[in-house]
């Protein structure tokens, strides 16, 4: 199953951040791209997400940098509890006090930038589209409305990872790890032979993301209707259909007593899994033993996109530090400090030439890194913002229905596009 990734992780460390007042007037002040060129100086509001205690060193280095670059400046740095974040951002737009820069994943902006409650920082900022990646911008660009709400902060996306001892023993090579999911079947189904179906290598049901990375268009370009039910869609609910019935995946797979993929693999029941390029260090804690014999490849198709970025409010009345102080905390050399501490990799073009993320120590967490850092040149976020919890829940009730032979594809994508266009428009 995919990740989302939209908050504090303790696995991986996600952090979020937000700002206080500040900017131009919303009723006739300087227009944005004008007030943005002001003297970098007076109070300014940011915000993070659950950083305290532990990048309370870091983040005071940062905001003590700042205010010796722009003498004058005073950031009062706010830091919320992990749990209800979304809440308590919408909480604080609603009452008029929102941070002048706020730390969001782009689907706790997008309710934000409906309400116009924040700032197109493309219209201040000439230099956004030469210095961060284009994967991040697009994140923070959302459908009918014109616009870059956000900063990209920092970036992770999912690998491929493969138990080589389960493939050897299993008629597999581990160097030559499949490369696209038609493979994938056809090393699964050697798997299963070889071990006699006590051990699998397909252990997860296709969600909307891997009908993304087959080329399917989730949503319409405009963004008012969900469009997945083509044929293309279809073929690739079949494939899964076809692995499910000749017994490639686990029976349970489609039921809620399912372990999940990353648990299965981790517990040596299955031989591949997805995850983040910190994958094998985080397995090396769980089971020690695995840890040494996983290796990685890259993702199937577009690699998935997952995003944390700065945001300005719109009614800051302090915008030149807001924007001063979004780009400082972006920086490259600020973003690779961070990622020194913690297992994500920059948003910024610049931090491609640096080693510690483009060059493996030789190490197979190494080569993950590596790959996981390179794929994000060409990842994109697969499922739109706008898919809700309850929209997920009932794709994969239909895909499930497909799956078992009830229903057929089509009809499944049918009854889940109309399902969820009714709660879209609602």
């Amino acid at each position: 199953m995919r990740r989302r990734w939209t908050g504090p992780v303790l696995a991986t460390v996600m952090i979020a951040s937000g700002c206080g007042l500040g900017g131009a007037d919303p009723e006739g002040g300087a227009a944005p791209a004008a007030a943005a060129t002001g003297e970098v100086k007076g109070k300014v509001t940011l915000q993070t997400w659950a950083l305290k205690p532990k990048f309370t060193r870091y983040m005071e280095g940062v905001i003590g940098a700042f205010e010796k670059k722009y003498p004058g400046t005073d950031v009062e740095w706010l830091d919320q509890p992990a749990d209800a974040y979304s809440d308590k951002v919408l909480s604080q737009a609603a009452g008029g006090t929102l941070p002048d820069v706020v730390n969001l994943p782009p689907d706790f902006a997008r309710p934000l930038v409906k309400q116009d409650m924040l700032l197109d920082v493309a219209q201040v900022d000439a230099k956004l589209a030469d210095e961060y990646v284009a994967g991040g911008l697009d994140a923070y660009r959302f459908r009918g409305h014109q616009g870059t709400y956000g900063y990209p902060w920092y970036l992770n996306t999912d690998v491929n990872y493969w138990n080589s001892e389960l493939m050897t023993k299993y008629g597999l090579d581990p160097e030559k790890p499949p490369a696209s999911f038609d493979e994938l079947v056809e090393q699964a189904r050697i798997m299963k032979e070889k071990s006699g179906g006590k051990v699998l290598l397909m252990s997860r049901r296709p969600e909307l993301g891997d009908l993304k990375e087959a080329g399917v268009e989730i949503l319409s370009e405009d963004g008012t209707k969900f469009v997945f039910n083509t044929p293309e869609a279809a073929a690739v609910i079949d494939k899964y259909r076809a692995a499910f019935k000749e017994g490639l995946m686990p029976r349970d797979v489609l039921t809620d007593t399912y372990a999940g993929n990353a648990k299965l693999f981790n517990e040596g029941a299955v031989a591949w899994t997805t995850g983040g390029g910190n994958h094998i260090t985080s397995v090396a804690n769980e089971n020690p033993s695995l840890a040494p014999k996983i290796v990685a490849s890259p993702d199937f198709g577009v690699p998935p996109l997952y995003v944390q970025g700065l945001s300005v409010s719109k009614r800051t009345r302090n915008l030149p530090a807001a924007i001063a102080l979004a780009r400082w905390v972006t920086s490259p050399e600020n973003q690779s400090a961070f990622a020194h501490l913690v297992s994500v990799f920059p948003s910024t073009k610049a931090s491609a030439n640096d080693p510690f993320f483009s060059r493996s120590d030789g190490t197979n967490a190494g080569d993950a890194k590596v790959i996981a850092f390179t794929s994000l040149a060409k990842a994109e976020v697969l499922q739109p913002f706008e898919v809700t919890d309850a929209m997920s829940k009932f794709i994969r009730q239909q895909v499930s229905a497909a799956l078992t032979g009830e229903i057929s594809a089509k009809e499944a994508l049918d009854t889940a596009v109309a399902e969820c266009n009714k709660l879209l428009n609602q």
